[in-house]
C-alpha cells in the first residue's frame, strides 16, 4: 500500500475541472468557425484578384482604412506601382480599386481579429490557473504558429509585388495549409476536452487509417492551393476526362520532371483529381470496414459522415471546374475542403478520448 501522491486539499474538484475545460473547448471552437471563416474570405480575396491591392503591412495601422479622399488616392497610387496594376489592371478606376482592397482588408482584418480572440483568453485561462499542465505547451505552439502564419500570409503578398502579377503559387499553398493545421490543432484539442464515453478503436489499424485520412486531407489541401496559385482550374473544364483522355499525355512534360509537381497546369490539376479519388477509395472502404467491424458505434457514424463529407466535395469540385471556377462555387469549394478537414480530425480523435484527468489519489 502506498500513501495519496495527490494532495486532496490542492486538487482542483472534477466539477470545476468540467467547467474549466469547457469554457476552453468553447473558446477553441469559437477559433475554429473564425478560421473557416477566414478560409472562405481568403479564397474570395483570391478569386477576386484581390489580394495585392494592399501594398504594406502595417500590423497596427493597417487595421484603419482610409478614411478621406487622399489617403484612397495615396493607396491607390501604391497600387500602380505594381506589376498587376501596369500589365492587367491599368486604367481601373479609384472605385473599382475600392472593391479589391476592401476584400484584402477584411481578410486582414480577419486575421488581428483571430489572433487577439486566440491570444486574449490564452493569457487569462493561463493567469487564472484554468488550464491544465498538458494544455499549456499545446495552446502555446498554437499561439506561436499563428503568429508564423501573420508572416507567411506577408511573404506571400510580397511575392507579387514585384516580378509577378500573381503571388507564388508555393507561398499561397504554405499560407492555406498553415490555416489548416492552425484549424485542425485548435478542434484536434477541443475534441479531447469533451466528456464522453470512450469507445476503444475497433482494430488496432483503425486509429492508422484514420490518421492516414487526414494526412491526405492536408495534402489535398496543398494540392488545391497550388491548385488556386496556378489558376489551374481554369483549363481542363471536363470531366471525367481531362484534355480528352483518362490519363493524359503530357504529364511531367517539365524539366526536371517533378517541377511539373508545382508549376505545370496540366500535372498538378491530374494530381489534385487523383488525390480525390483516393480520398474516395480511402474513406468509402473505411467506412464499410466500421460499419462491418463496429456496427452502431461513434466509430462507423463519424466514418460514414467524413465519406459523406467526401462525396459533397467531390461534387462541388467537379461542378466548380465544368463551371469554370465562378466564385460561389470556388469559394464553396473552399469551404468543403476544410470541412472534410474538420471532420477527418473529428473522426481520428474520436478513437483517442477525451484527456486524461489528474489523478487524485494513487493507492
Amino acid at each position: 500500500m502506498t500513501t495519496a501522491t495527490f494532495d486532496r486539499a490542492q486538487a482542483p474538484s472534477d466539477t470545476r475541472i468540467e467547467q474549466n475545460r469547457r469554457a476552453v473547448r468553447l473558446w477553441l471552437l469559437i477559433v475554429v468557425v473564425m478560421v473557416f471563416a477566414i478560409v472562405t474570405v481568403g479564397g474570395a480575396t483570391r478569386l477576386t484578384e484581390s489580394g495585392l491591392s494592399i501594398t504594406e503591412w502595417k500590423p497596427i495601422h493597417g487595421v484603419v482604412p482610409p478614411l478621406s479622399a487622399t489617403e484612397w488616392q495615396e493607396e491607390f497610387d501604391l497600387y500602380k506601382r505594381i506589376p498587376q496594376y501596369q500589365e492587367i489592371n491599368r486604367g481601373m478606376s479609384l472605385d473599382e480599386f475600392k472593391t479589391i482592397f476592401w476584400w484584402e482588408w477584411a481578410h486582414r482584418l480577419l486575421a488581428r481579429t483571430i489572433g487577439v480572440v486566440f491570444a486574449v483568453p490564452l493569457v487569462f485561462f493561463w493567469a487564472t490557473g484554468r488550464l491544465e499542465p498538458f494544455l499549456k505547451p499545446r495552446l502555446s505552439g498554437i499561439f506561436v504558429l499563428g503568429a508564423i502564419q501573420g508572416g507567411i500570409g506577408w511573404w506571400m503578398v510580397a511575392s507579387g509585388l514585384v516580378d509577378r502579377t500573381d503571388v507564388s503559387q508555393y507561398r499561397l499553398a504554405t499560407h492555406l495549409i498553415i490555416a489548416s493545421f492552425i484549424l485542425a490543432s485548435c478542434l484536434w484539442v477541443a475534441e479531447g476536452l469533451k466528456r464522453r464515453d470512450f469507445q476503444a478503436a475497433p482494430t488496432k489499424g483503425s486509429l492508422a487509417v484514420a490518421l492516414f485520412i487526414l494526412a491526405l486531407v492536408f495534402l489535398q489541401i496543398y494540392l488545391g492551393g497550388l491548385v488556386a496559385g496556378l489558376n489551374a482550374g481554369l483549363i481542363y473544364n471536363t470531366w471525367p476526362l481531362m484534355d480528352g483522355a483518362w490519363i493524359p499525355s503530357n504529364l511531367f512534360a517539365m524539366d526536371p520532371a517533378w517541377v511539373s509537381l508545382f508549376e505545370d497546369h496540366l500535372t498538378i490539376q491530374f494530381v489534385h483529381r487523383m488525390t480525390a479519388y483516393s480520398l474516395f477509395a480511402v474513406t468509402l472502404v473505411h467506412a464499410i470496414a466500421a460499419q462491418v467491424i463496429a456496427p452502431g458505434t461513434r466509430h462507423a457514424l463519424t466514418a460514414w459522415l467524413l465519406f459523406a463529407g467526401v462525396v459533397c466535395q467531390a461534387m462541388v469540385g467537379i461542378v466548380t471546374l465544368l463551371l469554370v471556377v465562378p466564385i460561389s462555387w470556388g469559394l464553396l469549394h473552399q469551404f468543403g475542403g476544410v470541412a472534410v478537414l474538420a471532420l477527418a480530425v473529428i473522426h481520428a480523435r474520436g478513437l483517442i478520448g477525451e484527456y486524461p484527468r489528474p489523478e487524485r489519489v494513487a493507492a
